[in-house]
């Protein structure tokens, strides 16, 4: 293939901007003449990672409708417009062969504009309820791609939509479990407990973690904790208390060894977690974060808790948590139950997935593949 533009919107959380870099890390390896360009907000998380991997990076002038009166809504239907004007410019002068959006308000504007000129679009959904931008675009989109059957019932019947998972950049399966055990200083056969709190953190979940491995006195069950950067400092005694049982991170570099450690996953519910896990093929204790919007989060965990793959626990009722923890641990049946299930739901290759409907459409020029 010719030397390519692709085109990536998204941003806001690392649940937008993580799946777009995936599929960009596929492309590269499937055609390396192939650039990625990304387009985000000056503001946001994106405008540090995106450029930090090496992408080239752009901005328009967007964000998203706050639920109370602030000047930001007064001024939504100028940033808009401007969103719109900035889109197209960008369009024109990078000239992609497909833009690419995984959700997030930037992703409106530049998706938007693409369809209007004649470009083909590929809109990613990671949610089972799809946010409101995925709801408006889907009319207007080449593909619709989402991670759970469910969501397609929440949009327009005449949209294309795929499921084809979410994309991630953790590699599971390259790590055998007793070797990755021990790379974390445990027994091969010991039992790991992998909490993750989020990459900046998740308080609640890590003072109810901080009582239970008091709690759980047992030699052969271990955790590895990553409490997010905020509460670091808070909780780093712990590698030194417990007699090397307890290993607490701020922040885990190579997830699919931790992945690969991990013989129960306590985590969040965002979709990029529950597509790692489910990809790991792991029985989970889900936590879904009270504040996501449209409670999207409870969406995601009901999904996984009713195909069997999946413990939830609310975030406000976290003194049950060491009690299923608990049973999980000593229930070994229930757990390989719960990891055929999780296993099922998984799409491990997403990304390349992903990848080569990307270039179907580069190639066919928008016509679906």
């Amino acid at each position: 293939m010719d030397k390519q533009t692709i085109v990536f919107a998204g941003g806001g959380t690392g649940g937008h901007i993580f799946p777009a870099v995936a599929m960009a890390e596929a492309l590269k390896e499937m055609e390396p003449e192939i650039e990625s360009v990304f387009i985000g907000t000056a503001n946001k998380l994106e405008s540090r990672i995106v450029p930090s991997l090496g992408y080239r990076f752009h901005t328009v002038w967007i964000s998203g409708l706050q639920r109370r009166f602030t000047l930001s809504n007064v001024l939504f239907p100028v940033k808009l417009l401007v969103s719109l004007l900035q889109s197209r410019s960008l369009l024109r002068r990078l000239s992609p062969a497909v833009a690419v959006g995984t959700g997030g308000y930037v992703c409106g504007p530049v998706l938007f504009a693409a369809s209007r000129m004649g470009i083909p679009t590929l809109m990613q959904e990671q949610n089972s309820y799809p946010g409101i931008t995925t709801r408006i675009l889907a009319r207007f989109v080449t593909e619709t791609h989402v991670a759970f059957e469910e969501t397609k019932r929440h949009l327009p019947p005449e949209s294309l939509v795929i499921k084809s998972g979410t994309p991630v950049r953790v590699q599971v399966g390259r790590v055998e479990s007793g070797a990755a055990k021990a790379s974390f200083g445990f027994h091969p056969r010991s039992f790991v407990v992998l909490i993750l709190g989020g990459s900046l953190g998740a308080a609640s979940i890590n003072k109810a973690v901080e009582s239970i491995v008091q709690r759980i006195d047992d030699a052969n069950v271990c955790f590895i904790w990553q409490t997010g950067e905020n509460d670091f400092e808070q909780y780093r005694r712990w590698n030194e208390k417990m007699d090397s049982r307890v290993k607490v991170f701020p922040f885990i570099t190579d997830m699919g060894e931790a992945y690969a450690a991990a013989d129960v996953v306590v985590c969040r519910a965002g979709a990029t977690s529950l597509a790692e896990v489910t990809a790991a093929g792991l029985p989970a204790i889900l936590v879904p974060y009270p504040y996501a919007t449209a409670r999207h989060q409870h969406h995601n965990a009901s999904v996984l808790v009713e195909a069997g793959a999946a413990e939830m626990v609310e975030d406000d009722n976290l003194d049950r948590l060491h009690d299923v923890l608990q049973r999980l641990i000593t229930d070994e049946e229930r757990r390989r139950v719960m990891a055929r299930n999780a296993k099922r739901m998984g799409h491990p290759d997403a990304a390349r997935d992903l990848a080569e409907r990307i270039l179907q459409l580069a190639r066919h020029k928008g016509k679906p593949a």
